[in-house]
C-alpha cells in the first residue's frame, strides 16, 4: 500500500493574513502548527549543500533529553558526503517527499516517499538529491546507549509500504501501529513508528509513561489531548512531549489519521539527572 505524506512548502504568510497565535510551549509539551514551518525559521548545517532544515526538537535540560528531530529540505543537486561527524550518534531517516539516493557503507539505495533507514553509530553514509524536485525527510538523531553484552542494531533499509500495521488489542482495527523494528528487540534504544487511526479511532485513556515523544502528523486530523489541553491537529503539525505528559486522541474527518512517532525505549533511567 502507498500513502501520501504531508511536507512543508516553506515560504512566508501574506502581509494580508491575520495574526494567528496557535503555537504553544509549556513545561509538559510543545505544539508547533504547520503554519510555523516557514522560511524564516529554517536552519543550516555544515557540509550540507543546497539544504535547509527545520529543527523540530532538540535536547534541553529539564525538558526533552534524548533526541533531536530535523525536517530536512534538500534542493536538486544538494546533499552531503559528511552528514554528521558525531561518531556516537545513531540515525533514523523517513522520507515524505521527492526522491534521491543514500549511500551506506558503499551500498547505494533509492530514497522515495515512505523510505525508512536506520543507521547505527559509526556508519559511513551520504545523501544526494539527484532528482528535479525537493527531497524532504525526517531525520532523528540520538546518542546510542551501549549495554554490555548487547550489540548495536544493524543497518536497516525498508519502507512504510512493506511493513504490515499491527492492530492494537481491543481496537477493532481502528488503531494500528507500523513497527519498523520489533518492540522486543533490546538492541534498539529508540523507536520511530507510524501510528494509524481510522475515522473515529481513539486512544481511550490518557497515556502517561516514561518515553519522550516527537509526533509529526503525516495525514488526517484529530482531537488530541496534551497534558490538560485539547487541540485540533492536522497534517503537518508537530508535538514534542516530555516524559509522563498525559496524552490521548480521537481521529476526526473522513480519512486516515497517521503520525510519525519517536520514543526512547529499552534502557535504564539515567540516574545522573537526579543529582
Amino acid at each position: 500500500m502507498t500513502h501520501d505524506y504531508y511536507s512543508p512548502a516553506g515560504g512566508l504568510p501574506s502581509q494580508k493574513e491575520a495574526f494567528q497565535d496557535s503555537a504553544i510551549f509549556t513545561n509538559a509539551y510543545v505544539y508547533i502548527p504547520k503554519r510555523v514551518l516557514t522560511d524564516i525559521v529554517t536552519s543550516f548545517l555544515p557540509n550540507w549543500k543546497k539544504t535547509r532544515l527545520w529543527v523540530l526538537a532538540r535536547p534541553m535540560t529539564g525538558f526533552a533529553e534524548t533526541f533531536s528531530h530535523y525536517l530536512m529540505d534538500i534542493s536538486p543537486g544538494g546533499g552531503s558526503d559528511l552528514p554528521d561527524d558525531d561518531e556516537f550518534a545513531e540515525h533514523i531517516i523517513f522520507v515524505t517527499s521527492g526522491a534521491g539516493k543514500i549511500k551506506v557503507n558503499g551500498d547505494t539505495h533509492k530514497l522515495n516517499p515512505g523510505s525508512y533507514i536506520y543507521l547505527p553509530p559509526k556508519t559511513d553514509w551520504s545523501v544526494i538529491n539527484d532528482s528535479s524536485n525537493r527531497l524532504i525527510f525526517h531525520w532523528f538523531r540520538k546518542r546510542y546507549q551501549k549495554v554490555r553484552g548487547v550489540n548495536a542494531p544493524p543497518i536497516l533499509v525498508t519502507s512504510d509500504s512493506v511493513v504490515e500495521p499491527i492492530e492494537m488489542p481491543g481496537s477493532d482495527g481502528n488503531w494500528l501501529t507500523s513497527r519498523f523494528v520489533g518492540a522486543d528487540d533490546i538492541a534498539h534504544d529508540m523507536h520511530v513508528n507510524i501510528v494509524t487511526f481510522r475515522p473515529g479511532g481513539t486512544i481511550p485513556f490518557a497515556e502517561t509513561h516514561v518515553m519522550e515523544h516527537g509526533l509529526y502528523v503525516l495525514c488526517g486530523t484529530a482531537s488530541y489531548r496534551f497534558n490538560s489541553d485539547v487541540i485540533n491537529i492536522e497534517a503537518g503539525d508537530y508535538a514534542w512531549l516530555r516524559a509522563f505528559c498525559p496524552q490521548c486522541c480521537t481521529a476526526t474527518g473522513d480519512g486516515l489519521f497517521r503520525y510519525l512517532l519517536y520514543k526512547d525505549v529499552n534502557r535504564h533511567m539515567n540516574l545522573q539527572l537526579a543529582k
